[in-house]
């Protein structure tokens, strides 16, 4: 499958906004980040794979498709300390086109591979799905409330840790982080939830919502 392993730096670019593809990358510890940044600036934050998961699939699938997104890695810490001196991102590449090329013997491990590929794609969409609906509303807490009950469904608890910082949960909801804090911090107020940095606990009026 052509597989080649590298390391990369924190916030060190894997893949740039135009670049072609022909490999997708599987995050071996760590975590990458999946971000669109426009002319003036602005960031949207499209995923955040974690390790085990993997990327640009779909790009490396289409020949020639030109990435419309850009890829870097984010830094990895167990107990506060970095766990690599060097390069601590490890990112294990695996060419597509031989992934999708039927081998010679026709082996029910390739076979199993494709299908592999394939669920993981269809899953990728459905991830993207829920982000639409989870900026579809047109106000903040609007978001909040639906990415918030999203979170809690996932873990099947109330209590729960998301994936973003402050400042990555307003780039992947499309809004003002100053914004997004206060109306974070009205909701508390108001008794429908509370949080800590990046661990919420929703009651039950702002579940039935």
């Amino acid at each position: 499958l052509g597989a080649e392993e590298r390391s990369y730096e924190k916030e060190e670019m894997i893949y740039r906004a135009g670049n072609t593809v022909t490999s997708l990358g599987v995050v071996m510890h760590g975590s990458v980040m999946i971000v669109n940044d426009d002319l003036w600036g602005n960031r949207s934050i499209l995923d955040r794979v974690e390790p085990g998961q993997i990327f640009a699939e779909t790009y490396a699938c289409v020949p020639g498709e030109k990435l419309l997104v850009d890829v870097f890695g984010l830094l990895y810490k167990a107990n506060g300390y970095r766990l690599f001196r060097r390069g601590y991102e490890p990112v294990l590449f695996l060419n597509v086109g031989k992934m999708l090329s039927q081998c010679p013997n026709s082996c029910g491990h390739h076979t199993q591979l494709i299908r592999n590929l394939l669920a993981i794609s269809a899953q990728k969409n459905l991830q993207l799905s829920r982000r639409i609906f989870n900026t579809s509303s047109k106000s903040i807490r609007g978001r909040l409330l639906s990415y918030l009950s999203d979170q809690a469904v996932k873990n099947e608890s109330e209590r729960f840790d998301i994936p973003f910082n402050r400042q990555q949960l307003a780039d992947y909801l499309g809004v003002d982080r100053s914004a997004l804090s206060a109306e974070l911090g009205k909701m508390q107020r108001e008794g429908l939830l509370e949080f800590r940095k990046n661990h919420f606990h929703l009651y039950e009026e702002v579940r039935s919502l």
